[in-house]
């Protein structure tokens, strides 16, 4: 048995996915479909981008989750950095990890004030608040000072052009063998390029259709 896998996070979890499933976003349907993609790609713009998906719950899917749970385990992680939480499915399935390895602290970084207000009621009810800092704000000002020293895994899951960008605040704090995992690797080919490449210092391989699992080697 584990903490995922047991109440109160197991009913939860499968009750904030469906509540994800069914959420809409009508400002965002009002975005042509080529619009929607510049954005995605922009450095410029992701505020504005973010702000229309304010609605929307914009998880990982059902098996990244248990992914995330089960490489924080094998990492025994104690140190996670988080970027884009969202309404926090992710951060559960990592805090349930943090729990079941002994305890540790998650940070996580999210834009949209409403959807920090519920997370953190999430976070309480499902029994791993003490374990979850959430910081509201841009990731490029929220995690770029005050963290841990050693950092046992990176979830890249928030604006998609950001992700090298978050990496060059958090790569210093990386130890030797930390998981670093970005998801909708689709929309950052700079971000791909740049930990494919062994003298960057990364052992790096893509998994499923849009999700990139590295390793920091010192």
């Amino acid at each position: 048995m584990t903490t995922l896998t047991t109440e109160p996070l197991a009913t939860l979890i499968e009750r904030l996915y469906t509540q994800a499933s069914a959420a809409t976003s009508p400002v965002l349907d009002t975005v042509p479909g080529e619009e929607r993609e510049r954005l995605m790609r922009s450095k410029t713009e992701y505020l504005e981008l973010y702000g229309m998906l304010k609605d929307l719950w914009l998880p990982v899917s059902r098996d990244t989750g248990k992914l995330l749970y089960m490489l924080a385990r094998s990492a025994k992680a104690r140190a996670i950095v988080e970027f884009g939480t969202s309404f926090g499915l992710s951060t559960l399935h990592l805090a349930a990890a943090l729990r079941d390895n002994g305890g540790g602290v998650l940070i996580g970084s999210e834009f949209e004030p409403s959807k920090v207000a519920l997370a953190r009621r999430h976070f309480v009810e499902g029994g791993v608040d003490d374990l979850v800092e959430i910081r509201e704000g841009d990731a490029l000002v929220t995690l770029a000072c005050d963290l841990p020293e050693a950092v046992d895994l990176l979830l890249l899951d928030g604006a998609k052009a950001l992700y090298g960008d978050v990496l060059g605040l958090v790569e210093k704090h990386l130890r030797p063998g930390a998981v670093v995992v970005a998801d909708n690797t689709n929309y950052c080919p700079e971000y791909l390029t740049y930990v494919r490449s062994a003298q960057n210092g990364y052992l790096s391989v893509p998994f499923a259709d849009d999700i990139e699992v590295s390793m920091r080697l010192g």
